[in-house]
């Protein structure tokens, strides 16, 4: 049997300097992104007025289960890479922890740098307001590309540019885009309401009727997009060298981070639910809800200038998301690169300012180029993605390791196990397949995680590695 290394057992290049309120902080910079500001009328259209506020809260019970998960094996495995350090532990080192940790390597060249870029294309979606037209003015010299997409992915390499610094300076610039994604909240809040005193006061129109199956559907879809929305609580265990006392610190960063962002996220869904009457009439017709909504309603409730405001504030918070983001992925390549599962190139540390540099410029790129896709391309692969090749491996892990190794140092416990594992199984799978062509989305998955495993084979047939170790040619 292998020995597991709990969190005293690894020492790192890294220094611990991110305590508890900073630790909350980077997890809401990822979660409260331009996401819920774009996906409220999506998750109101796909599940109706009256069962979308039970969305968020499905998606909030998703995150809470899977962050006390989250929250065990970060406190015993506080190390840069998150996940990659967790199953690379459960599943061991020298056995088929090897491969599904180079696989949750693999998937997330694919999903972090998308999930970066739908946050910059969020961002130039709300630049419309102060650019008319930015989304359908295509390049003179290349008609395909438009000036959009453009402004997305100069967006990434700014905020690669910003990040190239030591941690104290990007904590403190962290607080500042902070502000600014409260202010956003508060903003749809208020001026959702404001817009519903102004017509009446707060009511709903009546739902159609519809099919269980087809109700079913429905909130399944719409919980997908609200589960797109939570997803960050657990951004600090891909810092987790870098956090004080991170067997007391993680575990409550990401609880605290749920329950945060889920207050904000309900307050938002019932301020805007009767500034949304026309849903009806876009569902009826087949045309899309307007992507600056939000920014709509608070220039009907108090005029030209608040619609501009919100609209900035917006792309303020879509920036200070797509900060965290990079920030918390960049250390899972170098972290798979120092042990020696990834490429060796990425295996570096700035010599000045500490961070894992040649990392944080290789998402950085990548993400840029990924910005010259649709928004709506994106949100739907990257949670079947995750869910698949991420999410389901730790929540069977966390049970395999209190079954393998009970008496591994497991400084947070979570309560009432093993029932938030099974919890937040049970809800992944149900917004995976109680939807229209959820098949489709699982056949992309399967082939990223083919195509990855066959990657690891080769290189460890070369390697004599897992599971060719000690096989003659």
């Amino acid at each position: 049997m292998t020995a597991l290394h709990s969190n005293a057992a690894v020492s790192d290049h890294l220094s611990r300097r991110i305590g508890l309120r900073a630790a909350v902080l980077f997890n809401m910079l990822e979660m409260i992104g331009v996401g819920p500001f774009i996906t409220l009328p999506l998750v109101i259209e796909a599940a109706g007025y009256r069962l979308s506020i039970y969305a968020w809260l499905l998606g909030a019970l998703i995150a809470v289960a899977d962050g006390l998960v989250w929250a065990e094996l970060g406190a015993a495995f506080p190390r840069a890479g998150g996940s990659y350090a967790f199953l690379h532990e459960i599943y061991g080192p020298k056995r088929a922890g090897n491969w599904l940790s180079f696989l949750y390597v693999w998937q997330l060249s694919f999903s972090a740098p998308l999930s970066i870029a739908s946050g910059c294309i969020g961002l130039s979606g709300f630049l419309a307001w102060f650019w008319p037209g930015l989304e359908s003015a295509p390049v003179h010299a290349l008609p395909a590309l438009h000036y959009s997409n453009v402004v997305a992915a100069a967006t990434c390499l700014l905020v690669t540019a910003l990040l190239y610094r030591n941690l104290s300076s990007i904590t403190r610039l962290a607080w500042v885009l902070f502000c600014g994604v409260m202010a956003a909240l508060a903003g749809v809040i208020v001026s959702g309401f404001s817009a519903a005193a102004a017509s009446g006061g707060w009511h709903m129109p009546a739902s159609a009727t519809h099919s269980t199956a087809l109700v079913m559907g429905g909130l399944a879809q719409a919980t997908l997009i609200a589960t797109y929305d939570y997803w960050g609580y657990y951004n600090i265990c891909f810092l987790g060298s870098e956090v004080r006392r991170p067997e007391r610190t993680i575990p409550r960063a990401i609880l605290l981070s749920v329950v945060f962002v889920a207050a904000f996220y309900l307050a938002m869904n019932l301020a805007v639910l009767p500034a949304l009457h026309s849903m009806a009439e876009h569902s009826l017709s087949g045309s899309a809800p307007p992507l600056q909504l939000v920014a709509e309603i608070a220039r009907s409730a108090f005029g030209l200038w608040a619609g501009r405001l919100m609209a900035a504030l917006i792309i303020w918070t879509a920036f200070a998301s797509v900060f965290s983001l990079l920030l918390g992925y960049s250390r899972v390549p170098y972290a798979a690169a120092r042990d020696g599962n990834y490429f060796r190139f990425l295996d570096a540390i700035h010599p000045r300012h500490g961070i894992p540099h040649r990392s944080l410029l290789a998402l950085g790129f990548v993400a840029a180029a990924f910005c010259f896709f649709s928004l709506q391309q994106v949100i739907t692969m990257l949670v079947i993605t995750r869910i698949l090749l991420q999410f389901l491996l730790q929540h069977i892990g966390v049970i395999w390791l209190r079954v393998r190794h009970p008496h591994l140092n497991r400084p947070f416990r979570m309560p009432l196990y093993p029932l938030p594992p099974l919890l937040a199984m049970a809800g992944f799978l149900f917004i995976l397949f109680n939807r229209s062509h959820a098949w489709q989305g699982v056949a992309v998955a399967g082939v990223i995680g083919a195509s990855g495993t066959a990657i690891y084979l080769v290189r460890a047939f070369e390697k004599r590695i897992w599971p060719f170790a000690g096989r003659q040619v």
